[in-house]
């Protein structure tokens, strides 16, 4: 089974972004995790990252009859963006939306997600476990 995570804006910044809310580990950390369990779960996981909507847009349609399931933290395009939304509905593979911090508890404007009203599951506030526990749902799935 392969998996693709994708993750947005900001995340390249883990370890020095807010880490009162993102943790002091990096991105590079956070890979690293999710590839040691993928493994164990006979998974492969393609990894990308960026801050610009339109590659993320692009990178969601490459899934299409390339990966089983997507993993993906939209960052801040979780609240703006209808091109992500329209993307993921357009490859119609399993989605599993994941955020490090628990955005419901934070403000307002976090509060609302477009990706969720595709994503088959929504993981927040689990910190980088939240990824791993998406890539278990997908396994089992």
């Amino acid at each position: 089974m392969k998996i693709k995570v994708i993750n947005g804006p900001n995340l390249n910044m883990l370890g020095i972004r807010e880490p009162s809310v993102y943790g002091k580990s990096t991105y590079t950390d956070l890979v690293n995790l999710i590839a040691k369990r993928a493994e164990e779960l006979s998974l492969t996981c393609d990894f990308f990252q960026s801050n610009h909507e339109g590659d993320i847009v692009t990178e969601i349609q490459n899934c299409y009859g390339a990966f089983d399931g997507i993993v993906i933290n939209p960052g801040a395009y979780t609240h703006t963006s209808v091109a992500i939304l329209d993307a993921l509905k357009a490859v119609s593979l399993p989605t599993v939306e994941v955020h490090i911090s628990d955005v419901d508890s934070r403000e307002e404007f976090r509060k609302f997600s477009y990706v969720s009203l595709y994503a088959e599951k929504i993981i927040k506030g689990k910190g980088f476990e939240g990824y791993l526990e998406a890539l278990e749902y997908l396994k089992n799935k």
